[in-house]
């Protein structure tokens, strides 16, 4: 690999500087005839690919930059089989008991599909299996969290409340009034989890090019043409899992969700004395505040953190320090190492915050909106998106699918989150405030 790729490698985030398993692959040439093509070589394409290939499926993954390139490579690694706003009982009045119940049950099953895959196709990602714990910042959020790992206790989950003297063992900090655990959650190096699937896909027979961006998706009278610049693919049926990323594929696509920057950091390794207090079971963490706060190690002992973009000029420089001061004073850490690496990504967030597909027309969908759980959601989203390919209707597959509804004045609100966010610093620290420690 020349000095120049692995450079802008190293830009991309910390995991394409640090994965293993690199390895260069050809852009499509020439024509292809396929079964089912996918678009976007992250999670939810790769875990597509994987699945129906082992069906017999003949499959084509075509990714415009590299695997992992988007929201898959640009992460912090947590493996959350839970949603990030709605509890199983918002889920039920939501979308009524029989889909809710099929959605809560897709959710409740996905970290053990990643970590099985891990296990079955031997992906070198440094899986940690341990659990996500969820502290709770003030009394009102741990009454809340208390409820919502009762409901995913009821239904067979490995989900504890935590007290406060357990979030503090088990986080090594102090403040938090309680939370919750679910065993099932991990973390792992997502690059390397991507790289895995994408080879265990191949193994299975799946196609899969890099640098063959798809401009254009035809509908024709035996199904769909996609053209690249060296080549197009023959298609039955089509995936678009591009999530963030791929706006100019589809204009109505990009006004049917929230786009929010996110950004994440990693530290020097941290000396052994801290890191025996912090998180010494090896966890990953993300509180209940409105401004989350996460946190978690590498195999390497760094310690890594996000937040997400408010608004502003010069976030790349402004956002890494601000995560980096916010870990200093919440974790306690006077002498906290240098910032290592920097990054940030594109994450879509639906109005409900559940994940779902859209219906683009016969044998054409998108999948979309993980809000935040990525690596859990949208392997377990290509596990039955196998199944669609396969031949099941997409209305009897778990997840929400509609049309492709613009949400109104989409140029104005889709700045929605960020006004959001601002608010939420300022109610997290009126919290602070009546909620003493």
């Amino acid at each position: 690999m020349s000095r120049e790729a692995v450079q802008e490698l190293q830009s991309l985030s910390l995991w394409h500087a640090v994965a293993r398993g690199r390895r260069d692959r050809a852009p499509l040439e020439g024509r292809l005839d396929v079964d089912l093509a996918i678009v976007g070589g992250g999670f939810a394409g790769l875990s597509t690919a994987l699945h129906a290939a082992g069906r017999g499926i003949c499959v084509a993954v075509l990714e415009a930059e590299i695997i992992a390139w988007g929201a898959t490579g640009r992460n912090a690694g947590f493996v959350v089989p839970n949603f990030a706003k709605m509890d199983p009982s918002d889920i039920i009045a939501h979308l009524g008991p029989e889909r809710g119940e099929r959605l809560i049950d897709f959710a409740s099953g996905s970290a053990e599909l990643v970590f099985d895959l891990i296990k079955r196709h031997k992906i070198d990602c440094d899986p940690v299996q341990k659990g996500w714990i969820q502290p709770a910042h003030s009394t009102a959020a741990f009454e809340k969290v208390k409820t919502r790992a009762g409901q995913w206790a009821m239904r067979g989950r490995p989900a504890v409340t935590l007290d406060r003297r357990s979030v503090q063992e088990l986080t090594g900090v102090r403040g938090y009034v309680g939370g919750w655990i679910d065993r099932s959650g991990g973390v792992l190096d997502p690059v390397a989890y991507a790289r895995g699937l994408a080879d265990a896909a191949e193994n299975a027979g799946a196609h899969i090019f890099e640098h063959s961006r798809v401009s254009v998706i035809e509908r024709g009278a035996q199904g769909w043409m996609l053209t690249t610049p060296s080549g197009s693919v023959h298609a039955g049926k089509v995936l678009i899992a591009t999530n963030a990323y791929g706006a100019e594929l589809d204009p109505v696509l990009k006004r049917t969700y929230f786009p929010l920057r996110i950004f994440q950091i990693a530290t020097a390794p941290l000396p052994g004395a801290i890191r025996s207090r912090l998180l010494p079971g090896g966890q990953g963490v993300g509180d209940t505040r409105r401004n989350l706060l996460t946190f978690r190690f590498d195999s390497e002992n760094r310690l890594i953190s996000g937040g997400m973009h408010i608004f502003g000029a010069g976030a790349d420089t402004r956002m890494p320090r601000a995560i980096w001061r916010r870990l200093a004073t919440h974790l306690e850490l006077p002498d906290i190492p240098p910032l290592q690496y920097a990054w940030s990504g594109m994450a879509a967030i639906e109005p409900d915050y559940l994940p779902r597909l859209v219906d683009l027309g016969p044998g054409l969908i998108a999948g979309f909106a993980c809000n935040g759980r990525g690596i859990a959601m949208t392997t377990a989203m290509g596990k039955v998106l196998a199944d669609w390919a396969g031949g099941k209707v997409p209305g009897d597959l778990p997840l929400p699918i509609t049309r492709p509804w613009p949400i109104p004045f989409h140029g104005v609100v889709r700045y929605a989150p960020n006004f959001m966010l601002s608010w939420g610093i300022l109610r997290d620290r009126l919290d602070r405030a009546g909620n003493p420690t």
